[in-house]
């Protein structure tokens, strides 16, 4: 991998540090982490060995209680969203009913069952979301439906 070459000139490294008196130490970072400054690196700095990468990869089986998740084992169900539109002069908030197509990690898709419109809504403005009916909640997601009792 060939390292971008800017116009910055050639110097020795202690000569760029007294030269930039604020750039300090770099933050302390987690163990097996490599802070690595952006912009152009000198060409007399070799670039840093393989940096390690971590990346999260949930337990096999075990799925995280998110909106989308929850709102994917309950497709199909009536729901209504309240949604809040700042700055809007013509309506700040509004109401949306209809039976639940789909919900992606920023989007829910609904459908008006007496008109067949639908309605793309984005999650960024949801308030909260409402059913008449029992919701089917269970994680590991994508297993048994498992209806929340009500009291």
């Amino acid at each position: 991998m060939a390292w971008p070459q800017g116009n910055m000139p050639q110097m020795p490294m202690n000569a760029m540090n007294a030269a930039q008196p604020n750039m300090g130490a770099m933050p302390a970072m987690p163990s097996g982490m490599v802070a690595v400054p952006t912009g152009s690196m000198p060409a007399n700095m070799t670039p840093p060995a393989a940096l390690p990468v971590t990346t999260f990869i949930p337990a096999p089986g075990r799925e995280e209680s998110y909106v989308e998740n929850i709102l994917r084992m309950n497709l199909g169900k009536v729901a209504t969203l309240y949604m809040t539109y700042e700055n809007n002069s013509e309506w700040n908030a509004k109401i949306f009913k209809g039976v639940l197509e789909a919900a992606g990690r920023d989007h829910i898709i609904i459908s008006d069952p007496a008109t067949g419109m639908r309605f793309l809504l984005l999650t960024l403005n949801l308030d909260y979301i409402t059913f008449d009916e029992p919701l089917n909640y269970n994680l590991p997601f994508g297993t048994a439906s498992n209806p929340v009792p009500r009291r």
